[in-house]
C-alpha cells in the first residue's frame, strides 16, 4: 500500500507501509481516502518434528494458506489500517491437527500538529499451537494442542517535534491471554497484563539521540494468584538514524520482578535491548538484535530469565533474486525449577520476484533445544516452498 510523500506518512509508516509486504501490491481505491489491499500466500512445507518433542516425533507435509486483507484510510493528519489474516495449516499425516489461526489488528495515527502525535493499536488473535513449552503429554502421547486467544489495546503519545532537541513518549498497553483447552489445561497461565512506559529523548547530534526509559508492567493472573507480580525496569541508551551506514537503538539497564506472594522469590538482573542495522551496500543488509530480560514463567517456573541474540543477512543478488539468512540463540533459565533451555535456530531463504505482484520462495529451518529438563530437548527440520500473490 502506497502513502503520499508527507511528514505524516513518515510518522505512521508502520501503520500503512508497503515494506511490510513481501510483494509490492496495488490497492483497490474504494473512495478518495479509503483503500483495500488483498494478498494471498500459499505454501507447502515438510516438518520432521512438528510437535517439537524429544521422543515420539511426528512428521508431516503441511499445506499453508494465508489470505490477508488490509482496509486503509488516510486523511490530511491521520492514517488508519484494519488488517485481517487467516492462517490455515493442513497436516496431511495428522488431520486432527488441522487448524486456522485468526488475526485481526487495527492501527491508527493522528498528528495534531508538529509537536503532538498519537498512535493507537488494538488486536485480537486466535491461535492453535502444535509445538509449545508445555507439551500437554500423558504417557508420552499428546492430549491436546495449546489453544488460546490474545486481545490487546494500547497507544503511544509523543510530545515534541522530530527536529526538536527534546522529545517524550508516553505509552500504555493492556493485554488479555485466555486458553480454550478442555479440562482447564493451561488455565494457570491465563492473565491480564498492563504495561506503562515513559521514554525521554535528548538530541546529542544531528542524527543521534540519548534516551532514558522507565517501565512498569503488572501481571494479574486469573486463577494462579501465586504468580501475580510487577516488573519494574529502568534503561538508558542511544538511538541513531543512517549514521555511517548504520541505524539502531541500544538500551541498557536493570529489571526487577516483585511477586505479591511473599513465598515466591523476587527476580532481578541486568537488562538490555539492542537493534542495529548495517548496510555496507544498498543491496546488502545485516541486522543484529539482542535482548536480556525477565519473562513470565511456564511449566511450573515462577519466571524465566532469558537472553537471546539474532544475526541476519539479507542480500539482493540480482534485480529479482534475494536471499535471507539468520541465526538465533536463546538461553532460557527457568526460576524455581531445574531447567535451562539453550535454543538454536538457523533460517535460510531464497526469494525470486517473478512479477511485481508475485513472489516465489524456498526455505529451510533448523531448530534445536538443548534442555537440562528430562524430555524437553528436541531437534526439528523444516523445508518449505511458498507463493505470495497480490493485485
Amino acid at each position: 500500500m502506497k502513502l503520499k510523500a508527507s511528514s505524516l506518512a513518515a510518522a505512521v509508516s508502520a501503520v500503512l507501509c508497503a515494506d511490510a509486504w513481501a510483494v509490492d501490491p496495488q490497492y483497490i481505491k474504494l473512495s478518495e481516502s479509503l483503500t483495500f489491499t488483498p494478498e494471498l500466500k500459499v505454501g507447502e512445507r515438510y516438518d520432521d518434528n512438528f510437535r517439537a518433542v524429544e521422543e515420539n516425533e511426528e512428521s508431516s507435509w503441511i499445506t499453508e494458506i494465508t489470505p490477508t486483507f488490509v482496509l486503509g484510510a488516510e486523511g490530511r493528519k491521520s492514517a488508519y489500517a484494519l488488517t485481517y489474516s487467516a492462517n490455515t495449516d493442513i497436516f496431511h499425516s495428522s488431520h486432527k491437527d488441522d487448524n486456522t489461526d485468526h488475526h485481526l489488528t487495527a492501527d491508527g495515527a493522528l498528528k495534531f500538529d508538529a509537536r503532538n502525535l498519537l498512535k493507537l493499536k488494538a488486536g485480537y488473535h486466535q491461535v492453535e499451537d502444535t509445538a509449545a513449552d508445555d507439551q500437554n503429554l500423558t504417557d508420552g502421547q499428546r492430549v491436546e494442542n495449546d489453544k488460546y486467544t490474545v486481545a490487546n489495546v494500547g497507544g503511544v503519545y509523543t510530545y515534541g517535534a522530530q527536529s526538536a532537541r527534546a522529545q517524550i513518549d508516553l505509552s500504555a498497553d493492556y493485554e488479555e491471554l485466555r486458553y480454550q483447552n478442555s479440562d482447564q489445561v493451561n488455565a494457570e497461565n491465563e492473565r491480564d497484563t498492563t504495561a506503562l512506559r515513559t521514554t525521554f529523548y535528548y538530541r546529542v547530534a544531528p542524527k543521534t539521540r540519548a534516551l532514558v526509559e522507565a517501565r512498569h508492567t503488572n501481571f494479574d493472573y486469573v486463577s494462579n494468584d501465586r504468580l501475580n507480580s510487577d516488573n519494574i525496569a529502568l534503561l538508558g541508551g542511544l538511538t541513531w538514524d543512517a549514521t555511517a551506514r548504520t541505524s539502531g537503538t541500544v538500551k541498557i539497564g536493570g529489571e526487577k520482578k516483585r511477586f505479591d506472594d511473599s513465598s515466591v522469590d523476587d527476580a532481578s538482573g541486568s537488562m538490555w535491548e539492542v537493534g542495529v542495522e548495517w548496510k555496507p551496500r544498498t543491496y546488502s543488509t545485516f541486522n543484529l538484535t539482542t535482548r536480556r530480560g525477565i519473562d513470565e514463567g511456564d511449566d511450573g517456573a515462577s519466571s524465566i530469565e532469558t537472553q537471546s541474540t539474532t544475526l541476519s543477512w539479507g542480500h539482493k543478488w540480482l534485480e529479482r533474486l534475494r536471499s535471507d539468512v539468520s541465526y538465533s540463540y536463546a538461553d532460557n533459565e527457568y526460576q524455581d525449577i531445574d531447567r535451562d533451555d539453550k535454543i538454536k535456530t538457523v533460517n535460510l531463504g531464497l526469494t525470486y520476484e517473478m512479477r511485481r505482484w508475485l513472489d516465489v520462495g524456498v526455505g529451510y529451518t533448523y531448530a534445536e533445544d538443548d534442555s537440562s529438563a528430562i524430555g524437553e530437548s528436541y531437534e526439528r527440520n523444516i523445508y518449505s516452498i511458498s507463493v505470495t500473490a497480490s493485485l
